[in-house]
């Protein structure tokens, strides 16, 4: 073998690498190039539209929720990962999906910290107060509105019934995981003079807050410190 064929077999491992980052970028949102370090925190990042059961299309930006469920299953499972960090900039999507994503992320018995960037609007919202603490930028936004569906339906009281228990729901898991009342809670879904083209409720950062959907308004490095405080905590309760 000369040395230019020895040249191109040390290149292979590394176009290899380049390539297997290219994929987690594309299909999970991950990305190795700078977060290789040691860490016992996984960061999950919720974007674009929540997928569920069915495929949106190819030029839409999503979250797959079957890419997020092994990914919370290994946070509880193993043993060198002690808390999480949700990142959400989410325009919704699939209720169910949603609330799947939602009560898994509640029910770890460990440290859980999420922070809104953007909008955390629609599903996203029992998404965001799934952890045990929340935090939402200043110029990020929420939007609550009553559940929707699109396509053909079958207009029979069952259908509305199944709709209105959906929402139920929705609000239930919402005021469960934080400050905010069912009642408030209710009353921002339907609000009908805050949206000039719909029934519902856009909150900024520190509104969120005020309704007591979100405990603070921070950044990453907020975000980050409530969470490692969180893990130290749980280690000295071991």
């Amino acid at each position: 073998m000369n040395a230019k064929e020895q040249e191109r077999e040390k290149k292979k491992p590394s176009q290899e690498s380049d390539a297997g980052t290219v994929d987690l970028i594309r299909e999970l949102g991950l990305a190795m190039p700078g977060t290789n370090f040691d860490s016992n925190l996984q960061y999950i990042s919720i974007i674009g539209s929540i997928e569920g059961h069915i495929a949106l299309p190819m030029e839409n930006k999503t979250t797959k929720y079957e890419h997020l469920i092994p990914q919370l299953i290994a946070v509880e499972e193993n043993p060198n990962l002690k808390g999480l960090l949700v990142l959400l900039n989410t325009m919704g999507g699939d209720v169910e999906a949603g609330l799947a994503l939602a009560e898994m992320i509640s029910t770890l018995s460990k440290p859980t910290v999420s922070l809104v960037l953007g909008g955390g609007h629609s599903i996203g919202i029992p998404l965001a107060t799934a952890t045990d603490y929340s935090f939402i930028a200043g110029t990020a936004t929420m939007t609550l509105h009553p559940i929707r569906t699109t396509g053909l339906v079958i207009t029979a009281q069952a259908t509305f019934d199944y709709m209105r228990k959906t929402q139920d729901r929705v609000v239930d898991f919402i005021a469960g995981h934080s400050r905010a009342t069912r009642k408030k809670v209710t009353e921002l879904m339907n609000c009908s003079d805050n949206m000039s083209n719909d029934v519902g409720t856009i909150l900024f950062g520190k509104e969120a807050v005020e309704a007591g959907i979100i405990d603070a308004v921070g950044g990453v490095s907020q975000a980050l410190a409530e969470l490692h405080r969180r893990v130290e905590k749980a280690e000295h309760e071991l």
